[in-house]
């Protein structure tokens, strides 16, 4: 005999676990610190200038 399911009470838990799912991928994305932002911009900017610096000028 099959299980019986409330279906309103299903779609609530299907929709609460991709909501989950999703502030997860935002965590992951947005949760940074203030400090990791900064450490990652200078370290772009680092690299720039080193590669600028690395470049060969035109003829």
């Amino acid at each position: 005999m099959a299980e019986i399911v409330n279906l309103r009470m299903a779609r609530k838990a299907k929709a609460r676990a991709e909501q989950q799912a999703e502030a997860q991928a935002n965590r992951a994305k947005f949760g940074r610190t203030k400090a990791e932002k900064t450490r990652n911009r200078l370290d772009a900017e680092r690299s720039a200038r080193l590669l600028d610096g690395a470049r060969r000028d035109e003829p």
